[in-house]
């Protein structure tokens, strides 16, 4: 007992001197990421173009203009004042902002709040912007003015497979609007894996691996993200060299218009994962192959990947030639690296001791090719496979790298939050993410509660070493009111009201307010939207189901069951149900919801629609 307790002591100076070096570590990481960033011009241009994108005829209504963090106390900020003399053809709102994305987000914080508009994603409905005065009749803020400073340093965004869920078909075109989107979001952080294979092309071919062999390495266009993270290999592939070359070009865009913005950008770095023909070049490598993930019928035409194991010395060599690589197709563009060696594959061992190594080796590949390089790695092994990263093994991988340069996502910490059962992830920085979705599913859902307060209890906690919010969803363009609101937590001190909150999201979506859509909000509130049971999967989509089941053999003993179950509801109006699962063969939808009530919100919906029927955004 008297050695448990000293061992506990010590386990609580460590977190104390942790705690208090990571603020240090943290401001000065901010304060080299700011010496990086686009002159103010640049970035001011680049947010008058986004207005003129978004707004062209209001162009002229609004000056921008970059301010130091003095002027928000050290914190990044954007400020928003009333021009004293303005007419149709002048400015009449000035925003200022620390970045062109606090500028850009200010903009979008005011045509919220001042002119009822909405801006989502093309697919969601697009942007509503009909409830914006003319130029030189905008609104005014109040007389002295409005502040809004972040409450953490970093919005982040994207998960490392939303790029085979949404990205990869996408052009130039389309990049640049959702770059737009991230800037008015507030996103600051954004994951930036376009191309990547094309730098590993050059790197493995320096290493003497041929074309032919990296065909059956990477994967095709649509499972790209698989294939980085070592899942599976030369599925859908191969590559075309016009590929790699469209990707670079594309991908040189995208980083570009990022840093015009003021955002850091987080590129890919090492994990491992390696072709076969690394094996008979390097044969007493330490390479090991992994089993099955899913792939068909675990063909090794696909499955059983190859890792380089982080301990083996070419491991730093590779991992700093990938680095580097970058840095001379980029140029010096972000510290901040992603790397998930861990995800959804387990060390071959849990002895802390070897996980520590690895974990040392892993930012020692980084630090080799960046001497300032953040490792930014997801959590999501830490709930996925909780039974191997016990307190010992995630302490050993968390402090493997000194403080300050790493940085986790607590990637699923709108349903199952880390921080709360690891100590504030053991002293380490972490980011609090909504997951949301899964797979790309386009099913309603969401949990607007812990949204509005998950990323505030997580700050103000004891110890709190909270340094960002984050919106990891798997796939877009899906449920814009959910990332609506986790975009303003980046800026929101305080917990938001969800009904408030949501009266007047109706009103800016639809371009007025309209009772029975208000209504018909508040019941998606505490129905679709209050999805509290932590199942991960949410639903059962059967417009994607392969067609293998026939809905019309479903028989009367069934249907008997459904109306008992609505009977049942319509008996306890109050009382949210999860839907019990029926002895049949046919798919079983997962419902956190009574439907009575949402059916009841979409009459609502259309009984608005003589008011809305103009609205793209209703309809």
């Amino acid at each position: 007992m008297p050695c448990f307790r000293f061992l506990l002591l010590i386990l609580i100076l460590m977190l104390a001197l942790a705690s208090a070096e990571q603020p240090e570590a943290i401001e000065a990481l901010l304060r080299r990421l700011d010496t990086q960033r686009s002159p103010p011009s640049v970035q001011e241009s680049a947010a008058k173009a986004v207005l003129q994108r978004l707004l062209p005829t209001h162009s002229h209504s609004f000056e921008f203009k970059i301010i130091s963090k003095d002027v928000c106390g050290g914190h990044s900020c954007f400020c928003i004042n009333n021009f004293k003399d303005s007419s149709r053809n002048s400015a009449e709102i000035k925003i200022r902002g620390t970045t062109a994305v606090e500028i850009v987000s200010g903009l979008h914080w005011y045509l919220k709040y001042w002119c009822g508009a909405h801006v989502s994603w093309d697919k969601t409905g697009g942007v509503q912007i009909g409830s914006i005065p003319k130029p030189g009749s905008l609104p005014h803020v109040r007389k002295e003015g409005l502040v809004i400073k972040r409450a953490v340093p970093w919005n982040y965004y994207q998960n490392v497979v939303t790029s085979s869920y949404s990205y990869v078909w996408w052009d130039w075109e389309r990049w640049e609007k959702e770059i737009d989107w991230m800037a008015l979001q507030g996103v600051n952080l954004p994951l930036a894996f376009t191309a990547q294979e094309a730098i590993w092309q050059k790197v493995f071919m320096d290493l003497n691996i041929s074309m032919d062999d990296l065909h059956g390495f990477f994967g095709g266009p649509a499972f790209l993200a698989w294939a980085r993270m070592g899942n599976l290999h030369g599925w859908g592939g191969p590559l075309s060299q016009n590929w790699f070359d469209q990707q670079l070009s594309l991908q040189k865009q995208i980083l570009s218009r990022m840093l015009d913005l003021g955002m850091t950008p987080v590129l890919p770095s090492f994990s491992g994962n390696v072709p076969s023909a690394l094996t008979k070049i390097f044969p007493s490598a330490n390479i090991t192959r992994l089993g099955d993930w899913n792939t068909v019928d675990g063909d090794p035409r696909w499955c059983c990947t190859f890792l380089l194991d982080p301990s083996d010395p070419l491991f730093i060599e590779i991992g700093e030639a990938f680095i580097k690589r970058q840095l001379r197709e980029y140029g010096d563009v972000t510290d901040i690296y992603n790397c998930d060696t861990f995800n959804e594959n387990s060390p071959p061992t849990n002895d802390p001791t070897y996980i520590s190594n690895l974990g040392a080796a892993v930012y020692k590949a980084m630090a080799r090719g960046d001497k300032d390089a953040i490792w930014l790695m997801q959590g999501w092994l830490f709930y996925s496979d909780s039974g191997f990263w016990r307190p010992p093994q995630m302490q050993a991988l968390l402090h493997s790298v000194p403080f300050g340069k790493m940085i986790v996502l607590d990637l699923f910490a709108d349903v199952k939050p880390i921080w709360k059962t690891s100590s504030q992830f053991y002293g380490t920085p972490y980011i609090w993410c909504m997951l949301h979705n899964f797979g790309g599913n386009i099913e309603m859902y969401g949990i607007l509660d812990a949204i509005s307060s998950g990323p505030v209890d997580a700050r103000i906690s004891e110890n709190s070493t909270m340094v960002g919010v984050g919106m990891c969803m798997e796939g877009i363009e899906q449920n814009p009111v959910v990332y609506e609101l986790m975009s303003e937590m980046a800026f929101r001190s305080e917990k938001v009201e969800p009904v408030d909150w949501l009266k007047s999201y109706s009103r800016r979506r639809y371009g007025k307010a309209v009772q029975q859509v208000e209504e018909a909000w508040e019941i998606l509130h505490h129905t679709i939207y209050n999805c509290t049971d932590g199942v991960a999967d949410h639903n059962i989509d059967f417009i994607v189901k392969f067609p293998d089941w026939d809905p019309s053999i479903i028989n009367m003993s069934i249907l008997a069951k459904q109306e008992h179950m609505q009977k049942l509801l319509t008996l306890h109006k109050k009382r949210r149900f999860l839907v019990e699962e029926t002895n049949t063969d046919l798919p079983q939808s997962h419902l956190w919801y009574p439907t009575w009530p949402v059916v009841n919100a979409l009459r609502l919906f259309l009984v608005a629609r003589n008011n809305l029927s103009k609205s793209l955004t209703y309809r």
